[in-house]
């Protein structure tokens, strides 16, 4: 019998293996990638404004791109006929999400509808929001809650233009009050009370820790391109939210306890006609989730509804107010259009802005170019589809740059202009349908909040421009405002908006 070397026996075994490798990724198609780093990939192309930066690949590498960011296969989705195919085509088998591992602390992201993954529970907690929270019906019943707190922001505004006699070098800050705002339209939904005013003794806390709360959130962090790292938090950021999050989960802890208690006097009989009353008769059946919610999903529900609906909200109302400072020919003619239908000597009411095309084009061109999520919440592959020819393994990551979409030129002319006249007699809405338009999402996992957040945008809007004039502080005038974009959890301007809001000429 002859003698075999050892490397012949070696190489005969991985030959066949190393044939069959490359065989199979001669077959998988994957989409046009830029050039890589080893280990690390794509993420140092992501820069500090990622939906910029990836726009700017799709001249080169078309609709649809592939990156490697770490060791997370990423599609991003770059036109309007990617993102039909997309949402029409493939909805479900791109149904699932990636929790970042920042909300992974204490459990958040098992009892998110955000981040959750898709399945039989998730399905329900969408049904429970878009029914007993979100539906239209709903949305109508509760017109006096949003109204309450628009007026309330407005009053809040005049207390501190005459506190601190506000001048053109100082100004306010208008996103603290857009946020304050916000964040008590969710509050009066969901627990039926003020959280910010000067009888709430938790809300002052909640707030502070929601804030911190979407500030972890919205950091960048190595640990999701290398899940090895995960382990180690090098940034910090888990151990951060956790700290956060805790105070947050216990207030909210409080809450919850306080409404069982009123319950429990009152025999179990509805207190309340809001959310966490909903959530708490909630009886499922068994067969998709469970018959009762967890008092810990009960407590993240409620913290998802103040974290999707306040940042959001607040930050298109900012840019919606800077680019009417920037071009105050379109300022005048929204004032104007309020001004006649509502006229001088009566109440602004939310029905009243469905009369205002004008108004509601201002809310659709912020929206196209100003996004609150330019890249939406990333979506992630159940298993393994072909996509407009390209082969896309299970488990890939997907952005659909919805920012970028808004900027295409052979969809929008003049992309970049703020220019209120292309929706003006359009049937164009953001609704799910116009691809061209994808602001809130479309499918299963569109913004469940959409309903809302529309009436809130047009009335917290139209409220600003009808109690005051506004000015630019700090020496700025409309050509020289600084309208560029810091990412976060939610898109927002680099600097705050600085104003000063006089009460209106008559």
């Amino acid at each position: 019998m002859e003698y075999c070397p050892t490397w012949l026996f070696w190489l005969g075994l991985l030959l066949p293996a190393l044939l069959f490798f490359l065989l199979i990724r001669k077959r998988t198609k994957l989409p046009p990638q830029p050039p890589a780093w080893p280990v690390i990939g794509n993420i140092l192309d992501l820069g500090t404004t990622p939906h910029q930066n990836l726009h700017n690949f799709r001249a080169k590498h078309g609709p649809v791109t592939w990156l490697k960011l770490g060791s997370v296969n990423t599609m991003v989705i770059q036109s309007a006929q990617a993102a039909t195919e997309f949402f029409k085509g493939h909805d479900f088998a791109f149904a699932d999400r990636k929790c970042p591992h920042a909300l992974t602390a204490l459990n958040y992201g098992q009892g998110s509808l955000a981040v959750g993954r898709y399945g039989g529970y998730w399905r329900v907690l969408r049904r429970l929001c878009s029914v007993e929270f979100l539906v239209t019906k709903r949305v109508n019943e509760t017109v006096h809650l949003r109204q309450k707190c628009v007026d309330n922001m407005i009053v809040y505004l005049e207390e501190e233009m005459a506190v601190k006699q506000v001048t053109t070098e100082q100004g306010i800050d208008l996103s603290h009050f857009l946020f304050l705002m916000a964040f008590n339209v969710v509050g009066n939904l969901v627990l039926s009370r003020d959280l910010l005013d000067p009888k709430s003794k938790d809300g002052p806390e909640f707030f502070d820790a929601m804030n911190r709360f979407m500030e972890w959130a919205g950091k960048p962090n190595v640990a999701d391109f290398l899940p090895w790292l995960k382990w180690l938090d090098p940034q910090g950021i888990k151990a951060s939210m956790a700290k956060d999050m805790g105070r947050a989960m216990k207030i909210a802890e409080g809450f919850v306890k306080e409404r069982l208690e009123e319950r429990k006097q009152r025999g179990e009989m509805r207190t309340t006609n809001d959310f966490l009353d909903a959530v708490l008769d909630y009886e499922g059946n068994g067969k998709e989730g469970p018959r009762k919610i967890s008092s810990q999903n009960i407590i993240i529900i409620i913290l998802e509804m103040f974290f999707a609906g306040s940042e959001t909200t607040s930050s298109t109302i900012e840019w919606a107010m800077a680019e009417l400072l920037h071009q105050p020919v379109s300022m005048k003619k929204a004032k104007d259009e309020i001004n006649q239908i509502v006229g001088l000597n009566r109440k602004l009411e939310e029905s009243d802005t469905e009369k205002m095309p004008f108004l509601q084009a201002v809310v659709k061109e912020t929206l196209r170019l100003h996004p609150p999520l330019p890249l939406l919440i990333p979506r992630n592959a159940i298993k393994e589809t072909n996509f407009m020819g390209f082969d896309i393994p299970k488990d890939t990551q997907v952005f659909v740059n919805v920012w970028g979409i808004g900027r295409y030129p052979d969809a929008w002319e003049n992309p970049l202009t703020f220019k209120l006249e292309r929706f003006l007699g359009s049937k164009i809405d953001y609704k799910g349908q116009n691809f061209d338009l994808i602001p809130f999402g479309s499918g299963r996992r569109m913004c469940v909040g959409l309903s809302l957040a529309d009436r809130v945008l047009h009335l917290g809007l139209a409220k600003l421009l009808y109690h005051f004039d506004w000015e630019l502080s700090d020496g700025l005038t409309p050509e020289t405002l600084d309208m560029r974009e810091r990412a976060g959890i939610a898109l927002r301007k680099l600097h705050p908006l600085k104003v000063i809001p006089k009460k209106r000429s008559v």
